[in-house]
């Protein structure tokens, strides 16, 4: 399971816009007037001349984004006003064809900056961050609101039947997108909702905003070098040159994203492990807990307004699962084997506490450490013997490219010509195995300040063949950067998210349909992880393996033995991971199921209460994520939506074992698997396409062993 948010543009998000029934032709006139008066300089008002439209990272910065806002809403909305005030009887291509052609502008302009300020953030990209949200949110608001574009709409779902199959998709998904956004509302309740949504946007923006601000002032300096006994010297000396950029003395230690911090599975210090546990949980919660509150009830008003009872009942009818039962079920049903697993993986590690004559009760922030000695110990693994490896590059093109290559052919070239947003960006070309170019693929691995945290992938063109447009993607992870001149050792991890992120990727570049708006991972939440765990597996296939694992300095394979004991060690702490995951995905679906008449004022006994109601109140291990840092969810688009993680290992389980069953890594796999699910994006059912990979619906047996929940 990787620890993965997946980052989607505005863009995507902001497809249409509609005003007022003002004079078309006038409106029209008027915008045309404003964009010729533009400035040329501004490169966000032309498509870019590069290869694959690819952004002029080089020719752009904050300054352009906010004329290049004002004038894409004023070409889309004359754009939209010309479709809704069409005379012209309604029919598909001059309604929603139209719709899906219209603002080039407002689309370019958002995906370079909606991307680029989760990847080199600063104090200009939020404040216009901040400025936009409410604007982004009227103006999504004028389309799904605008009673003629909707009659429109209407017209043509109503008349769907004799379209082809891709057709009638687009139209069931603007249909579902207008009926959901509130087209059916009368006034009254359309200015609620309004109001609502722009509540809403300011408040995720300020929530993504505080947690943002928490890596940089949450950090923890050690003046004592001999506290970060366990560290090597590589690791300390990154954590000397951190404070020194920070310009502070000492040895920084900064935050990730998720609850328990990757670094104390090393520090021996105790007090120093509490130190940064606490800070990792207290984070942004005196800031984000007034958020959470006030979102989750405007969250549950708009549900209301549109008929539902609650905010996970609403947001269900666009998810594979349906149901919040469906989704309580599959959680509550794996919860108490996760927690018995735990518990067993507990007894083990104080055990081990025990043995070593230490006399303290085993807490969250022991866990980590100890259970690497539980590891060394079962296993006879040291994970720093491990590290030498899976240097970076020999990950990046002796791994991952290599696997890719071998399953679908295709062949990477790095394009060093074309302009990269940061010195630690890699861009590639894509190509096809008889030489056809596919697109685009940058890769950012690195941490820096700035950049939020996690990995995720996204796109800056998504490919459409109504627009002729080819993929540009890029994956975004946050790898420590060693100090200069020494090379990137990854952890175990570290590879399988290279791999998790780069099935996105493929997902976005494989990509064969028609409409911008079913393309690529434009597809529901509870789907849309599937690839990506789909290709985890592929890190760990012995002919991929034997081609990129290799000791950064020997040369020399990884040895056997030992490759063993860590293929092995995989299954060990599963109780652990399980069950902070199913917390978190707990936690996300109860602070989505009730209704705007219940009152919350405390965050923190919200999140006890909900946990122990589904018995996975375990204190030593917490939520993977606790809501004041939750970005998925009050930020992110993932709310009532974690729980597709795993719903889709399901699929990526199951899939991974019948490609295993049948050949494993083969172009047939490949070719199957792309055909099949990658190139379909949201163009069919999802489930029907499952159907047409695997033959059949996917079970559950394949995960429970993927896990190690069951022999």
């Amino acid at each position: 399971m990787r620890k993965t948010l997946i980052a989607t543009t505005i863009a995507s998000a902001l497809l249409l816009s509609a005003c007022s029934s003002e004079s078309t032709k006038e409106t029209t006139q008027e915008t045309a007037a404003q964009v010729q008066d533009i400035n040329a300089s501004n490169v966000l008002f032309k498509p870019s001349p590069l290869q694959y439209m690819a952004p002029e990272f080089d020719k752009f910065g904050t300054t352009e984004y906010e004329a290049a806002f004002d004038a894409g809403i004023a070409q889309h909305n004359a754009e939209i006003l010309a479709i809704a005030n069409n005379p012209a009887p309604a029919t598909f291509e001059n309604t929603l064809v139209e719709m899906e052609l219209a603002g080039e502008l407002l689309n370019r302009a958002s995906a370079a900056f909606y991307n680029l300020s989760g990847l080199i953030s600063n104090d200009e990209y939020q404040r216009i961050d901040k400025k936009m949200a409410p604007v982004f949110s009227a103006h999504s608001d004028d389309i799904y609101l605008n009673g003629a574009l909707f009659k429109r709409v209407q017209t043509v779902y109503d008349n769907k039947d004799k379209l082809s199959a891709e057709d009638q998709r687009l139209v069931d998904f603007y249909y579902k997108q207008f009926v959901k956004a509130g087209a059916k509302l009368n006034d009254a309740e359309k200015a609620k909702m309004r109001e609502i949504n722009a509540e809403l946007a300011k408040l995720s923006t300020e929530f993504s905003q505080n947690v943002l601000k928490s890596f940089k002032e949450d950090v923890i300096l050690v003046t004592d070098k001999s506290k970060l006994a366990g560290l090597s010297e590589g690791e300390i000396a990154g954590l000397a040159a951190a404070a020194k950029k920070a310009g502070k003395d000492g040895y920084m230690i900064t935050l990730v994203n998720t609850t328990q911090q990757p670094i104390l599975a090393s520090l021996e210090n105790r007090e120093l492990r509490e130190q940064i546990f606490k800070a990792s949980t207290n984070r942004a919660a005196k800031t984000n807990g007034p958020i959470i509150i006030k979102e989750t009830n405007l969250r549950a008003q708009k549900a209301e307004l549109l008929g539902f009872k609650d905010w996970a009942s609403y947001v269900m009818t666009s998810r594979m699962a349906q149901t919040t039962d469906n989704v309580y079920g599959i959680l509550d049903d794996l919860a108490p084997k996760a927690v018995e697993k735990a518990k067993a993986e507990a007894q083990a590690i104080q055990k081990v506490i025990n043995d070593s004559g230490e006399n303290f009760e085993l807490k969250p922030w022991d866990w980590s450490f100890y259970a690497e000695k539980v590891r060394a110990e079962k296993y006879d693994l040291d994970p720093a013997l491990v590290k030498p490896y899976f240097e970076m590059q020999s990950v990046i093109h002796n791994g991952l490219f290599f696997a890719m290559e071998k399953l679908y052919g295709i062949t990477f070239k790095e394009r060093k010509d074309l302009p990269v947003y940061h010195d630690d960006v890699m861009a590639f070309e894509v190509f096809n195995a008889d030489g056809s170019a596919i697109g685009l693929f940058y890769m950012d691995p690195y941490a820096r300040e700035g950049k939020r945290g996690g990995a995720w992938m996204s796109a800056y063109v998504s490919q459409s063949g109504l627009k002729g447009t080819k993929p540009v993607i890029y994956n975004a992870q946050n790898i420590p950067k060693p100090a200069e001149g020494e090379p990137t050792l990854m952890t175990f991890d570290e590879v399988s998210t290279m791999f998790h992120e780069f099935g996105h990727a493929a997902h976005g570049l494989f990509s064969d349909v028609k409409y911008p708006s079913l393309a690529g991972t434009a597809t529901a939440r509870d789907f849309v992880e599937f690839p990506s765990q789909a290709h985890e597996d592929w890190m760990i296939e012995p002919t991929v393996l034997a081609n990129y694992a290799k000791h950064y300095k020997t040369g020399e394979p990884i040895p056997q033995a030992l490759l063993d004991k860590v293929l092995e060690s995989q299954k060990f702490n599963q109780g652990f991971g399980t069950t902070e995951y199913l917390a978190a995905a707990l936690l996300d679906m109860e602070w989505h199921s009730f209704g705007s008449d219940k009152k919350i004022t405390d965050v923190q006994q919200f999140e006890s209460d909900a946990l122990k109601a589904h018995g996975i109140d375990y204190y030593p291990v917490p939520p993977r994520y606790k809501s004041n840092y939750f970005s998925h969810t009050f930020a992110g688009g993932y709310s009532a939506g974690y729980y597709a993680y795993l719903w889709t290992e399901v699929f990526a389980a199951d899939a991974f074992a019948h490609m295993e069953n049948n050949g494993g890594l083969t172009r047939e796999n490949g070719d199957k698997f792309r055909k099949e699910i990658l190139s379909k994006g949201n163009s069919r059912d999802l489930m029907q396409s499952y159907i047409e990979f695997r033959g059949q619906k996917p079970t559950t047996d394949a995960l429970l062993k993927r896990r190690g929940l069951v022999d």
